[in-house]
């Protein structure tokens, strides 16, 4: 009996660890081939970062995901960084059409330009998002309002393409 509770326990435990998500950096670091060099004050010591790999729409995303524990339970994330890879992310209008579908958005979506280190972009109430290069986009996502438009536009200027080497 005690192997079989052994054995059990080693499978539990192997199976906690590859579930789980990924260890990342709570103040930036990579993430797909870009440095996150900048992030809000709100993401803390008390702030826990995981990592995700996923796909939805013929789109692979890299996550990176800031939250805080909520009292009582549960948590609510506070940031989140979105590198996605997918051939019909071809340019800016493209990925503004993806991203409408995937965040469930209305075609009349409001959102306005900036320059993001010499790159057109977008961003609304709660996002930015912009195309470093044919076939991948960067998105810096608010979804609660915690940081603001200012602190969401700064994150996104401090996200750098990695130097190939």
């Amino acid at each position: 009996m005690r192997v079989v509770r052994w054995v059990v326990a080693v499978l539990a435990a192997v199976l906690a660890l590859t579930a789980a998500p990924a260890a990342a950096s709570p103040r930036g670091g990579e993430l797909d081939g870009f440095t996150i060099g900048h992030l809000p004050d709100q993401i803390d010591e008390r702030t826990s970062v995981s990592d995700f790999e996923y796909e939805w729409g013929d789109v692979a995303f890299s996550s990176r995901v800031w939250e805080k524990s909520l009292p009582g339970g549960g948590a609510r994330v506070v940031l989140q960084v979105l590198v996605m890879r997918g051939s019909g992310l071809t340019d800016l209008p493209a990925v503004r059409d993806f991203l409408a579908e995937y965040h469930e958005r209305s075609p009349d979506w409001e959102l306005t330009e900036f320059d993001n280190n010499g790159h057109t972009a977008l961003h609304g109430e709660t996002e930015a998002f912009w195309t470093p290069a044919a076939g991948v986009a960067v998105e810096v996502r608010d979804a609660f309002g915690l940081v603001g438009r200012e602190d969401l536009l700064a994150t996104a200027r401090g996200i750098r393409a990695q130097a190939p080497g």
